[in-house]
């Protein structure tokens, strides 16, 4: 897989290197550049890397507060911290950065870091996960897939729900639905993901919504009629 990656620094020196070892690499592709970390946030928020790489020590915002609200929303996106102070790592790690170079590093430094990286997403990409990950500013938590029965957005809060335990994390439901890697899962509402191996029934609910029950749980998820027929051609196939 083509891994694309967003550089951030505010030396643009700093920039032109990295630039030039990741366009110096098979399968690597720079797509952006950001000169402070407001900008940084805003670019990783529209262009969505695979991988960015970050000052701690730029204008606006740190790269460690940028990689807070960076790992907020796109918590799938490798961190990579670029620096000349070592007595920020503790902080960027607690942000789960993929590694920690300090200034000056050797360009192979940087080649390793990021095929280490991309054999990381290919292998998550090839295996159907088992676990789901919730990243929190407290630590993570870890949900066993098989037994997640709905989830759902509310109130800029999403829900796991299983028949013995609800979650809850601020990770958006379209990020959670790409973690789940498809199976058994349906994203039947812009506001629900359901388990189709637990659904009891589904009642009309207004003209154009259904309610679905799920078996374990008294919780229910909405289902718009196009996404009604969708369902039933996959569970007819």
């Amino acid at each position: 897989m083509t891994l694309r990656v967003l550089i951030a620094d505010d030396d643009a020196g700093m920039r032109l290197v990295l630039r030039k070892i990741i366009e110096s690499m098979d399968e690597m592709q720079c797509i952006g550049e950001a000169a402070d970390g407001g900008e940084a946030v805003r670019l990783c928020l529209e262009l969505k890397p695979d991988v960015i790489f970050l000052d701690v020590d730029m204008p606006i915002m740190k790269g460690t507060d940028a990689a807070k609200e960076i790992s907020e929303a796109l918590p799938n996106v490798s961190k990579v911290f670029c620096t000349a102070h070592a007595d920020y790592m503790a902080e960027a790690f607690q942000v789960y950065a993929a590694d920690y170079l300090i200034k000056p590093f050797k360009t192979d430094r940087v080649r390793q870091t990021l095929r280490r990286i991309q054999k990381t997403k290919e292998k998550i990409k090839a295996a159907p996960p088992k676990t789901l990950m919730l990243k929190s500013r407290e630590g993570m938590t870890f949900v066993p897939i098989k037994g997640i029965l709905m989830i759902y957005r509310e109130n800029k809060v999403t829900y796991i729900e299983t028949a013995m335990e609800s979650y809850t994390t601020s990770e958006s439901l379209n990020s959670i639905w790409t973690k789940l890697g498809g199976g058994d899962f349906f994203k039947c509402h812009r506001a629900y993901i359901i388990n189709t191996s637990a659904i009891a029934s589904i009642h009309p609910y207004g003209r154009w919504t259904y309610t679905v029950s799920l078996r374990e749980t008294d919780k229910t998820a909405l289902i718009t009629h196009e996404k009604l027929d969708e369902l039933q051609v996959i569970l007819q196939s």
